[in-house]
């Protein structure tokens, strides 16, 4: 299903993308910096940050003990909305 209509985004790409990705993007700007676009009107979103909650699972919010991302959350800074972090998401 195509979540983006600007950037032509399906709820593939944006899966693949978090899957593939390894920083862990956890938010729109992050995902369009995966897929080497930006946000147009915004609509898309939530939706967006819908289907990375559900691709995450219990990693949404923050990674559990035994997680695979566990050493990556750890050493992750608090998330700041710069161009520089969001140049460091890109993948």
């Amino acid at each position: 299903m195509i979540v983006c209509s600007c950037n032509v985004l399906s709820d593939h790409d944006v899966r693949n993308a978090v899957t593939a990705a390894s920083d862990l993007p956890r938010n729109p700007k992050q995902i369009y910096g995966c897929l080497g676009c930006s946000a147009e009107c915004g609509r898309c979103a939530r939706t967006i940050k819908t289907i990375i909650d559900e691709a995450l699972g219990a990693c949404a919010k923050e990674c559990c003990s035994g997680c695979p991302h566990t050493r990556q959350a750890a050493n992750d800074e608090p998330a700041q909305e710069t161009a520089s972090s969001f140049a460091l998401a890109a993948c």
